[in-house]
């Protein structure tokens, strides 16, 4: 029997299997919001459906036989706003569980009817905040199941061309943006991360756990602080209640598995754990490509409910990171040579630990969150990439972190506040040996370093929030401060004082116009604030303090009876103290999409930058089958140069289209694509005359960037199509997942700027003299942006 036969038998026995199982179960339940108390009498609708059922006094409700599919849910109560839960998947293998707060409304619903907006208001971001649900998330053309990749629809979030997932949000850098799990935050979420950004070229948050993402462009919360740029809320699910089950997926580069279970007989605590290993280093073989990273994490969370007003809440999140070099690729074109040459090895460990606890009041709650990250980071380079032979690099780093925070949260009437304080002990090693040629006159230097230092970092912050005039408008008010010892500045708290202003008002019931205003504080990257000069001691101390950015955001957004809303927003940003690099006299907003370490030399708080621009969105949630959202960015990210004269970022690519958009049809099949499109973004050309001079020559760092210049050159356009066909079939404990995802359908080329890549003799080591000048080599520049079509097949099975 031929193999594509034995496919087709394959998929029609499970659909002949499929067809006689009976529905799936709606675990819902209702909080109120601010206070987290249950709501009873809420009305729960399975839409498209007859389908529902009235929540009880512990504000839940369970709803049966439903035929297996993609719903969205309707909720409501007297009393409350009405919200509605799009793309909840019911399958018959595992109840779907949802947890949802709901606003109360100022107007009851006996003096006038209140209508469900399908895209509800956070009291106190009302602007620049958008929610994605874990359904999105997981059928994503091109997203290889990774939020960073997913968030890349949303209007002002710009990309690296690449392999690369660098969150780039409205002009700013990727070292401007935080993290929260479960209200915990994480310093990172991708694996080969960034030390000093946030970025990296794949994501470990296993999206199976995942509820639902708040991501905030702009009007953080005032408890999220050390930020610029944006904040990722990441809320997990919990554990199923009823049974032991699990997930098992394959993928083009990567196998995982989960598992779930109650933990007692009483089903008060239940645990997710998840494990996944790579294979990448195989198909970066095949694809002869001169590096072979290979990743690894661990995720798990456990919730207990000690009692009705008590629970806790456990989460760990860990990463072994390898990247090895392919040194037996066997005749090196140029650009495969220049990788080889400049790449180093890494070796990358990251983990998180932490907990939560929440003591329920009555119209209230308090809770503290406490945890640890830390994250191993070294990379070591050898002279032609032989390990007999001396390092050429070595860098071993360690950053710790100790958090405690404690935060208490209600509601009276229309009033909504949330106050709290927060206190970190942080530990940053660091061991540096590397060769520089960057400013050296006549030959190389080699500069070699190794610090440590303790920073106790402390904050608090408060935000109160009222809805008036029946609900038509929204004013939230928050203020935070923030200090730590590194010095006098940064320990004078009222540097770091960042109050900032929201304002929402309701024109007509669908017509709604949006604004927020504040300042934000951000400390400069550990590798900044460790790094030592030749007589051992902390370079920047005297020269660093917070960089402080200031947003001023407003647009108006119509929402229609259809699951979809337009909007219009316009956003400044004003960057003050962004650390300016004495050694290469840029500042440091233009670097941190690349691999390896950002910061890791002098600098001072001397540089100023500005940001601004127009964001267009049409989302259309689930409705009829149909999703999809459009959006195009239109904006100018500009920062200081040594002359203090602006010129345009590494950023500012002007220009990002995006358009994701996909279709369920009968008998659970679903097609989905997207399409980017993203301007040149610029870069600095080579001093050549520098460059070629064999005294300066440094084979793992061959080409000098002339920063007289710089970001004086652009790229060309980027633009990809992606594309997923998923098919899904439902079983009586179990369900079935088949997909196909294509990647750069039609082989664009992704743009980068040149490499500086010297001839190379015979040996391959030595470049080739200049004939007019023998103290300079001769050298070639490089395109070295891929056209890679990278399919996947592969499966899921949910259990």
């Amino acid at each position: 029997m031929n193999r594509s036969l034995y496919v087709l038998l394959l998929l029609s026995s499970l659909t002949l299997f499929s067809t006689a199982q009976t529905g799936g179960i709606l675990k819902s339940t209702v909080l109120e919001s601010g206070s987290n108390a249950p709501i009873e009498f809420a009305n729960v609708l399975v839409e498209g459906t007859t389908l529902g059922g009235v929540t009880d006094e512990k504000g839940q409700v369970e709803v049966k036989d439903i035929p297996p599919g993609t719903y969205n849910v309707k909720i409501s109560s007297i009393g409350y706003q009405p919200k509605t839960v799009f793309e909840i998947e019911i399958t018959k293998g595992k109840p779907a569980v949802i947890v949802t707060e709901i606003s109360p409304a100022s107007t009851e619903l006996a003096e006038v009817e209140i209508k469900a907006n399908p895209f509800v208001k956070n009291e106190e971001s009302p602007v620049s905040v958008r929610t994605i649900g874990t359904n999105e998330i997981q059928r994503y053309p091109g997203g290889n199941r990774d939020i960073s990749r997913v968030i890349q629809s949303l209007p002002g979030v710009g990309f690296s061309s690449g392999f690369r997932n660098d969150i780039l949000i409205r002009g700013g850098s990727p070292s401007e943006n935080r993290f929260y799990l479960d209200g915990i935050e994480i310093p990172n979420i991708n694996h080969f991360a960034t030390q000093g950004a946030s970025g990296g070229p794949t994501g470990l948050i296993n999206v199976d756990f995942i509820r639902e993402v708040n991501f905030y462009s702009s009007a953080f919360p005032a408890n999220r602080g050390n930020s610029l740029s944006s904040v990722m809320d990441i809320k997990m699910r919990e554990g199923r209640d009823d049974r032991w089950g699990g997930t098992f997926t394959i993928g083009a580069s990567e196998i995982s598995a989960s598992m779930e279970s109650p933990l007692n007989k009483k089903k008060t605590a239940t645990m997710l754990a998840s494990v996944r290993y790579s294979y990448l280093q195989f198909l970066f073989t095949a694809l002869k490509l001169p590096f072979l990273p290979t990743y690894s994490d661990a995720q798990a969370k456990i919730k207990w409910k000690v009692t009705d007003k008590d629970e806790l809440v456990f989460i760990s999140l860990s990463a072994y990171d390898i990247n090895r070099l392919n040194t037996k690729l066997k005749n090196p074109n140029d650009g495969q040579r220049y990788l080889l040459n400049v790449l180093p090895e890494q070796d990358q460990i990251s983990y998180m630990l932490g907990g939560k606890y929440t003591h329920y009041f009555e119209n209230s709650y308090l809770q503290v969150f406490l945890s640890r990250n830390m994250l191993i980071n070294s990379f070591n380079k050898w002279v032609n990439n032989d390990k007999s032979l001396p390092k050429v690099t070595e860098y071993k780093s360690t950053e710790a972190e100790n958090k405690l925070r404690v935060e208490y949260t209600g509601r009276k009437k229309n009033w909504r506040y949330n106050v709290g304080v927060n206190y970190e002990l942080a530990r940053y090693t660091n061991r540096s040996s590397f060769i520089d040629s960057r400013f050296v006159d006549n030959g190389l230097t080699r500069v070699e370093f190794s610090s440590k230092y303790m920073l106790h970092k402390f904050g608090a912050f408060g935000n109160v929030s009222n809805s008036m005039f029946d609900n038509r408008v929204t004013v939230s008010l928050g203020m935070r401060v923030d200090g730590n010892n590194y010095n006098k500045s940064m320990l004078q708290v009222w540097n770091q004082v960042s109050p900032r202003l929201s304002l929402s008002v309701n024109l007509t019931e669908n017509l709604r116009v949006n604004m927020n205003a504040g300042y934000y504080h951000q400390i400069p990257a550990y590798t900044l604030l460790g790094y030592e000069d030749s007589t051992d001691s902390f370079a920047n101390i005297d020269r660093l303090t917070y960089m402080r950015n200031v947003h001023a955001v407003a647009g108006i957004e119509y929402t229609t009876p259809i699951n979809s809303r337009i909007s219009v927003e316009g956003f400044l940003k004003r960057y003050y103290n962004v650390p300016f690099m004495l050694d290469n006299n840029i500042s440091l907003a233009n670097q941190g999409a690349g691999f390896g370490v950002v910061g890791n030399g002098p600098a001072r708080s001397t540089s100023e930058g500005r940001t601004y621009g127009l964001e267009v969105l049409y989302e259309q949630k689930l409705f009829k089958g149909f999703y999809g959202i459009l959006s195009y960015t239109l904006f100018w990210s500009q920062f200081q140069d040594a002359t203090q004269n602006y010129v345009s970022s590494s950023w500012d690519t002007r220009h990002i289209i995006s358009l994701t958009a996909g279709k369920k049809f009968k008998k659970n099949w679903e097609l989905g694509a997207r399409m980017r499109v993203q301007g040149g973004s610029p870069f600095t050309p080579f001093d050549i005359a520098a460059s070629t001079l064999y005294s300066r020559f440094n084979p793992s760092a061959p080409g000098i960037p002339d920063y007289n210049n710089i970001n004086s050159v652009r790229a060309a356009w980027f633009h990809s199509l992606d594309i997923r066909v998923t098919k899904k079939w439902y079983f009586k404990r179990w369900s079935f997942e088949l997909f196909v995802d294509v990647q750069n359908v039609y082989a664009a080329k992704a743009p980068s700027p040149p490499s500086f890549v010297p001839v190379y003799g015979a040996d391959g080591v030595t470049p080739v003299a200049d004939s007019n000048d023998p103290s300079r080599f001769q050298y070639t520049l490089v395109e070295t942006g891929s056209r890679t079509v990278l399919p996947t097949i592969g499966f899921v099975i949910y259990y």
